[in-house]
């Protein structure tokens, strides 16, 4: 099989493609550039897809004896994952870009040049599994074997059909010191190399800075869930739901327990504060339903609102018809619910469905 591997530059993506090459595919490497300054570095460990990680990645290709060539998808990313990103928060929801990423530049643009050059199949260093247990045999999406770095949550959103076009050569991986192992012993020159983390194109982990720099200000008011004005911000795009620090309020809550953001009215430029209790929910109602086989109202599932949360076990109590929304209840209450989150369901550790979260009930 004609395989494209997607290498970032890290152990993962470099161990994928080595494990890809070592099953007789004909393997190709690929390093996606996706920042707009040519100039970007990494700072510290965070970020990814810098200069250094092109030039990593460069060596990794050489070690495992594959081609290697640089794609500019620069414009892509910056079109549909930041400015995205910039357009949720100014929405008042709370978006995942690594979510969007790999659907929309991973997994799509990617893929779709892959596709176009003759080639099978996507590989990327992805810590999830791929059996055929899905209707009819077709590809399924499962959670990976190494449970603490699980990614099934930020790739559901992909959909079966580039699943079935798609290689995780690390599901099977028992842990990331295996992986660094692996590397080592292979002699990628990879094996030490710090994991990214946060938003790579926000390299100093400020986000707040990044959206105001991007956004500019729009001042307006902090009130209670009575709609009482305790204080003022400079712009509904630098709070999310859940949020307790950062609020910016010198006045103590009349019962003194700490004030969390409860809802973001971008329209009415407020922010809506108050106490803990106030976040939790347990009905969830989500849009943009991703599909992997066929689901029927009253279905046991788990659900998963964040990458590394807790899967709660539920039902689904409707699917979307015309604008009616998914609507999922949960056997226990959720906090910080927020609206642009992704909403993975789940039977066992199998994948079932993606959608985007809408509001809690």
């Amino acid at each position: 099989m004609k395989v494209l591997a997607a290498m970032s530059g890290g152990v993962d993506s470099a161990v994928a493609a080595a494990r890809a090459a070592e099953a007789g595919h004909e393997v190709v490497g690929v390093h996606m550039a996706l920042s707009k300054d040519r100039s970007q570095t990494r700072v510290g460990s965070r970020g990814c897809c810098t200069v250094e990680d092109a030039s990593d990645a460069r060596v990794a290709a050489e070690r495992i004896g594959i081609p290697y060539y640089v794609w500019d998808l620069s414009d892509d990313f910056h079109d549909l994952v930041v400015e995205d990103f910039l357009s949720e928060y100014a929405a008042g929801r709370t978006p995942n870009p690594c979510v969007r990423c790999n659907e929309r530049i991973k997994f799509a643009s990617l893929l779709e040049r892959a596709k176009a050059l003759g080639f099978d199949a996507v590989c990327t260093g992805h810590y999830a599994s791929i059996r055929a247990e899905g209707p009819g045999g077709a590809p399924s999406l499962h959670r990976s074997r190494n449970s603490a770095k699980d990614q099934s949550y930020v790739l559901a959103v992909m959909g079966p059909e580039a699943i079935g076009s798609s290689l995780f050569p690390l599901g099977d991986m028992a842990d990331k010191q295996a992986v660094r192992e692996e590397a080592r012993s292979r002699r990628l020159g990879v094996s030490t190399k710090p994991d990214s983390y946060d938003i790579c194109f926000i390299a100093d982990g400020d986000t707040r800075g990044f959206l105001e720099r991007s956004l500019g200000e729009a001042p307006g008011e902090i009130v209670d869930a009575d709609g009482a004005v305790l204080g003022t911000h400079r712009g509904t795009h630098g709070y999310t739901i859940g949020q307790r620090k950062g609020l910016g309020l010198h006045q103590p809550a009349a019962d003194g327990r700490p004030r969390y953001v409860l809802d973001v009215r971008p329209e009415s430029r407020q922010v809506v504060v108050g106490a803990a209790e106030l976040l939790s929910t347990s009905r969830l109602l989500a849009r943009d339903l991703v599909v992997f086989e066929p689901l029927s109202a009253g279905r046991r599932v788990t659900a998963q609102i964040r990458a590394h949360g807790e899967a709660i076990p539920g039902r689904i109590e409707q699917l979307p018809a015309g604008e009616e929304l998914l609507e999922v209840s949960l056997e226990q209450s959720v906090r910080g619910v927020a609206p642009g989150q992704t909403l993975v369901l789940y039977d066992g550790d199998r994948v079932l469905a993606a959608a985007t979260l809408e509001r809690r009930a």
